[in-house]
């Protein structure tokens, strides 16, 4: 019986510790995806040793399997709460809402606006956006705000280069947070 709860404790750390590893794989991060890489050997090389050192022990096996399933689950929610990386978002609005750009602007996002041609060469606006995906959710409920019938769609780039979101969304955050605490 203790066999199977150390197993199913190190599936419950291997597959976050494979979920975040792989993220960072496809995100560029080398370094950081190495050493999850050797942690995740670590763990899987414990738990599977067990496992095979008895093959007749189904409850080793079912503590694997509900591990790695829960571990998934878990591996997720990480990711969630994580949120590592950038999303791009683009939001079509019926007509231009300079309250909202300010205001998106204000709090740090940066902003892109263009006239586009909809549906039946009707005049709409985009808004287009590159923020953190921690702040995605934020970009969303100011937007919601503003304009309810806004159509947004957000996508995670591969990479980028230059512009704005690097230097000056840092330091614009930092202005409207201090703003902020004056005003409470």
């Amino acid at each position: 019986m203790l066999q199977a709860l150390i197993i199913f404790v190190a599936q419950l750390l291997f597959v976050p510790v494979l979920t975040l590893r792989t993220i960072m794989m496809v995100k560029g991060m080398k370094e950081k995806a190495a050493a999850m890489g050797m942690l995740e050997g670590i763990i899987y090389v414990v738990a599977l040793g067990i496992v095979f050192s008895d093959l007749s022990n189904y409850m080793n096996m079912i503590s694997y399997a509900l591990g790695f399933g829960i571990g998934v689950y878990i591996g997720q929610i990480i990711e969630q709460k994580l949120a590592i990386g950038y999303v791009t978002i683009e939001v079509n609005i019926m007509q231009k809402n300079e309250d909202l750009t300010n205001r998106l602007r204000e709090v740090g996002f940066s902003v892109s606006t263009a006239e586009v041609e909809g549906m039946n060469e009707a005049r709409r606006y985009r808004l287009d956006c590159t923020a953190r995906r921690d702040r995605e959710k934020e970009f969303i409920e100011i937007v919601s705000k503003f304009e309810p019938s806004a159509f947004i769609v957000s996508y995670e780039p591969r990479n980028f280069k230059g512009g704005y979101i690097t230097k000056a969304m840092k330091k614009r955050k930092e202005k409207f947070m201090r703003s902020k605490a004056k005003v409470s």
